[in-house]
């Protein structure tokens, strides 16, 4: 999983490592300073977090300038409990997000995940504006090996959510993984229909754990932050699944995610196959953005 999660972070990392490699040993000039603060800025890791790096490394020599910004960088995310670790079953984890966030196939991921560990798994396409998001599932669930929910001739997604809980329930699912409707946090009225959900399934399915995970682009950068408020005001976002991680250079956002909103990333996915997604694991996170490999 390590490499490739190293190889997802290799547009990242490429960016960051010219930056340091162009340090003299013991001293920088200004326009080095400025040349790392400018590549780690663009890599979205945020002012604050930049400017600790920065007087790391102007603290300590280059061979050892590496290693104290590993440290740093590990300590300023969350630690977390592994996210596949349920402690109550069953278990709703509702997926939201923006369109085009890669959601649905972030949905299918996380059944397929879940299904591997030994978990009955029920998915709920409650996305009812898009046609193609239940043809996907319909696609997905077959290779996840997981059973599906859906209901073509209903355009209400509480009603299609409420179903889908029902049959799970009598079929004793452990997880029911729900794919909302893509929606751009300015809409309200799509917004409350979120809300909605969530007290459908707190009123009416009590025995149920919610989850609430907000998939968010890479490409983005910063628009995800405000993004992720704004979702985080209608529902409670309990944590963040970063897609397209190996499209892009802006491999940064974590840190801006957690510093700025409290939001954790629990998982990530890194490539198009469903078994391109894993959970995140910080250490090899911070490995993969600076560029030392595990174990060194």
């Amino acid at each position: 999983m390590f490499n490739t999660l190293f190889s997802a972070l290799e547009n990242t990392r490429s960016s960051i490592s010219k930056a340091f490699n162009k340090l003299k040993s013991g001293s920088m000039s200004q326009g080095e300073i400025e040349n790392i603060e400018e590549k780690l800025l663009l890599a979205d890791i945020g002012y604050d977090t930049v400017e600790s790096i920065i007087e790391i490394i102007k603290k300590f020599k280059a061979g050892d300038f590496l290693f104290e910004v590993k440290k740093y960088l590990i300590n300023e995310l969350p630690k977390l409990h592994d996210p596949t670790v349920l402690s109550k079953k069953p278990v709703v984890v509702m997926v939201v997000g923006v369109n085009g966030t890669g959601k649905t196939t972030s949905v299918a991921k996380l059944a397929k995940m879940y299904k591997d560990m030994g978990n009955s798994v029920t998915l709920v396409a409650a996305d009812t504006y898009r046609a193609a998001a239940v043809e996907q599932l319909k696609v997905w669930s077959k290779r996840a090996n997981v059973d599906l929910v859906c209901n073509e001739n209903s355009n209400e997604p509480s009603s299609v959510l409420f179903d889908g809980l029902s049959v799970s329930k009598n079929n004793n699912s452990d997880i029911v993984i729900v794919d909302t409707a893509g929606r751009l946090h300015t809409y309200k009225n799509l917004m409350s229909e979120l809300e909605k959900m969530h007290r459908i399934t707190m009123k009416r399915f009590p025995e149920y754990l919610i989850k609430n995970i907000i998939t968010i682009d890479s490409l983005l950068g910063q628009n995800s932050i405000v993004q992720a408020k704004e979702f985080n005001k209608h529902v409670p976002i309990d944590g963040a699944i970063l897609t397209k991680l190996d499209g892009t250079a802006k491999g940064g956002i974590i840190f801006s995610l957690h510093k700025e909103i409290g939001i954790p990333v629990q998982f990530i996915g890194v490539g198009e196959e469903l078994s391109d997604f894993e959970v995140f694991d910080p250490e090899k996170y911070v490995n993969g953005l600076i560029g030392v490999e595990s174990g060194k």
